[in-house]
């Protein structure tokens, strides 16, 4: 019999097992900004990115613990967007919703463009446009069919993911330490020549923090899909407790590998760090298997991102936040209406990129969703705070997930992430970003106000209404 949880839709089917699980929370940490997006921080920071990584690292890190500690204790579809409606009002839980669905609405059409470009690299016949169509709707059939085929497609894209990533630090252990055929230990050189550890000044390393934040985006995907899960509260426990060493391994592990295999100033390294180094180390087809794996991480960014925002419409849907039809499910227990709708969006942005290209629809649209991710770690953190001061004290003993020096550790990541705000305003590259981002989140805002006061004035008068009957 499936597993019925608190807050599972309906339709929905508990049907993701704990090694799919697991899989899906590592694939979430092991994103194509790690293989690619890494390079323009370092070009930034330098060697000192390695603080960046580790420090943002800790940040998501905690965030994540937070965010596990309310899933454990009640496993949902919607995630944080549902312990925001319940515990800050339904504005808050509507808005964080519908900016994250947004996000990753956005974000489809994105990695659709990117895994067509690597596509066409590789076979030269095959236009653009039509790679990026090929790949939406094969995803798109996958996200049809049940949860299990969402799941397994998953757990072996990160399967590939995370056997690079532990070939990659098995392989740069070896040159490092200078045991690699055909190459010498480089030492220190390349951390402390080339202007030092800190060659651009600390104001860099900050700016690399941006950049690197929101390439840790995506390991909450694994707690909206407990709600599918066979044993959501057990699949998050290990699902989290293994992403979090997971993170620092995979990151700083990696940044570690580059900078002291590669001068940070290499113009290879700001096209794609993982390339330079395995040219570096003379590694035949190293280029061609690192853009094999890029593809594939973009399958994986596909197949979560319309899989979780689909997640996130049917949640939003079965409070009343969307559209009914978005709550609907298929006899397979899959939100059909909710699919079709994140897809549509991902195919828009992919329309707006390849036939109205003199436009700027699709800057609009990657711009205006940019700062999302900060917005939502903010969403949690609050959010967090406030389901422990409601707890009762038996019930505050009970959870078997904990956030680490509670209240203390809250107001400390709290703080960072608003001086990542601050600092976003600051910087020439993202202050339009968070410009843009604000204004769709105070649209989205005002809706979820509005909406609340509408409920609120309804209930007040059924309740009068009760009173006079009475």
């Amino acid at each position: 019999m499936a597993h019925t949880s608190a807050g599972r839709g309906k339709g929905l089917r508990g049907a993701l097992s704990n090694r799919q699980m697991g899989m899906i929370a590592l694939g979430g940490v092991i994103g194509a900004g790690l293989f690619v997006g890494s390079g323009s921080a370092i070009a930034q920071a330098g060697p000192a990115v390695l603080i960046a990584y580790g420090a943002v690292g800790v940040v998501v890190i905690c965030v994540m613990q937070m965010l596990a500690e309310m899933s454990v204790a009640e496993p949902n579809t919607g995630s944080f967007s549902a312990y925001a409606h319940r515990h800050l009002g339904p504005w808050a839980g509507l808005s964080v919703g519908w900016l994250y669905a947004y996000q990753w609405c956005v974000t489809i059409g994105f990695e659709a463009v990117a895994g067509s470009a690597i596509v066409h690299a590789l076979l030269p016949p095959i236009p653009t446009w039509l790679a990026a169509l090929v790949l939406m709707f094969a995803l798109i059939g996958v996200n049809f069919a049940r949860v299990e085929s969402f799941g397994t497609f998953e757990y072996w894209f990160a399967m590939i993911k995370v056997g690079a990533i532990f070939a990659f630090l098995f392989i740069g252990l070896a040159a490092i330490i200078g045991i690699f055929p055909g190459s010498a230990a480089p030492g220190l050189d390349n951390l402390t020549h080339q202007g030092g550890f800190v060659p651009n000044g600390w104001g860099s390393v900050l700016a690399a923090a941006l950049v690197v934040f929101f390439s840790f985006f995506g390991t909450e995907v694994v707690t909206i899909a407990a709600g599918e899960a066979k044993d959501p509260a057990r699949s998050i426990r290990r699902g989290m407790r293994t992403v979090l060493w997971r993170i620092l391994l995979f990151y700083v592990g990696s940044m570690i590998v580059v900078v002291t295999l590669m001068p940070w100033d290499s113009t290879e390294i700001t096209e794609s760090p993982y390339v330079a180094v395995l040219h570096s180390l003379h590694i035949p087809f190293g280029g061609l298997v690192m853009n094999l794996i890029v593809l594939t991480a973009v399958f994986s960014c596909l197949n979560s991102g319309i899989y979780t925002s689909s997640r996130m419409l049917f949640s939003l849907a079965e409070r009343g936040e969307a559209p009914q039809v978005l709550a609907r499910t298929a006899k397979n227990g899959v939100p059909l209406a909710a699919v079709v709708t994140a897809s549509s969006i991902g195919l828009f942005t992919i329309v707006a990129n390849y036939f109205f290209p003199t436009t700027s629809v699709f800057q609009f649209l990657l711009a205006s969703s940019g700062a999302v991710a900060v917005l939502v770690y903010l969403c949690i953190i609050v959010t967090h705070f406030r389901f422990r001061r409601t707890l009762s004290r038996e019930r505050r003993n009970s959870l078997t997930v904990k956030m680490w020096l509670f209240p203390y550790l809250d107001v400390a990541v709290l703080a960072a992430t608003l001086a990542v705000i601050v600092g976003m305003a600051f910087t020439d590259s993202s202050r339009n970003e968070l410009i843009l981002t604000l204004c769709v989140a105070a649209v989205i805002i005002a809706a979820g106000v509005v909406r609340q006061r509408r409920l609120s004035k309804a209930k007040n008068k059924d309740k009068a209404n009760a009173e006079e009957v009475v």
